[in-house]
């Protein structure tokens, strides 16, 4: 796949410490409950929408949205519903006031919505709080309430989706650059850390017009992850001709705190004239 990458990317806005460094890619991968579980950075929700909403069967249930985008004359934050108006997307609300009082994770009214409307949702606006879930049917009241309730009592770092009756997908992102995804489709992590490299490679080329740049191939991803589970990635050698992405393998998930790792195991070299990849030994 080709993804179009914008100057205002994740990559590119979001920097570490008071200089304001490069932020890095990483990438964490476990088996948790049945599916899989990723914790990654750094991308947008907007940036990863055409990857989850494969996942996600049939429908998405927008469970908490938080934006400084979309805010009134006394700067408070349009209501869901309103958003999604302003966006032309046809859906249905279901009002969780009552559910989602004094519960972080929650808005007061949820989302329904085709999967397929989810990039035009996100499309030109940016949330610093996003969560949905993926379901394949239409959920009741019933059942959008019991959602809400498995979302509300949830245990920090356990496994959330088999909580969350009838879901295939869980989808959380925070400053719209930190990523959190539960899915029982093996080809969702692969298809994660294609998209972190192509947008990694995509911020060393965009200036002031959007580049696109090629997710790398499958068999390419798959061999990273079955390497390690966990990986971190800078931009090293960058040409218009060629981004090169420096990769360590690492033995748990990167943290913010954590310094960067200085051993490099791998690199993933893109070359931007042929929209090709492929992984060397540094």
């Amino acid at each position: 796949m080709v993804v179009e990458v914008r100057h205002d990317g994740a990559f590119s806005v979001n920097g570490i410490g008071l200089n304001c460094a490069p932020f890095p890619l990483s990438f964490s991968v476990r088996e948790a409950a049945g599916g899989w579980s990723v914790q990654a950075t750094a991308a947008r929700a907007s940036e990863l929408a055409d990857v989850l909403v494969k996942a996600a069967s049939d429908t998405v249930v927008v469970a908490d949205v938080a934006t400084n985008s979309f805010l009134d004359e006394q700067y408070v934050q349009w209501k869901p519903s309103q958003v999604a108006a302003a966006q032309g997307i046809d859906c249905s609300a279901h009002d969780w006031a009552a559910l989602a009082a004094g519960v972080v994770g929650l808005s007061d009214e949820a989302l329904v919505m085709r999967r397929d409307d989810v990039p035009g949702f996100l499309a030109g606006w940016h949330p610093y709080e996003l969560t949905f879930v993926g379901l394949p049917n239409k959920p009741n009241a019933q059942q959008l309430d019991e959602i809400a309730l498995a979302i509300a009592t949830a245990h920090h770092g356990q496994p959330i989706l088999p909580t969350l009756p009838g879901c295939c997908l869980w989808y959380s992102g925070h400053d719209d650059c930190y990523v959190w995804v539960e899915s029982a489709d093996r080809g969702v992590p692969p298809a994660i850390l294609g998209r972190l490299l192509a947008l990694i490679a995509g911020s060393a080329l965009a200036d002031a017009a959007p580049v696109e740049v090629s997710d790398p191939p499958h068999a390419l991803v798959e061999a990273l992850i079955e390497e390690s589970r966990h990986w971190v990635g800078m931009l090293a050698a960058v040409s218009p001709d060629a981004v090169t992405v420096s990769l360590s393998a690492t033995t748990q998930e990167w943290r913010l705190a954590q310094p960067l790792p200085e051993k490099v195991h791998r690199t993933a070299v893109y070359n931007v004239i042929e929209a090709t990849w492929h992984l060397a030994t540094p």
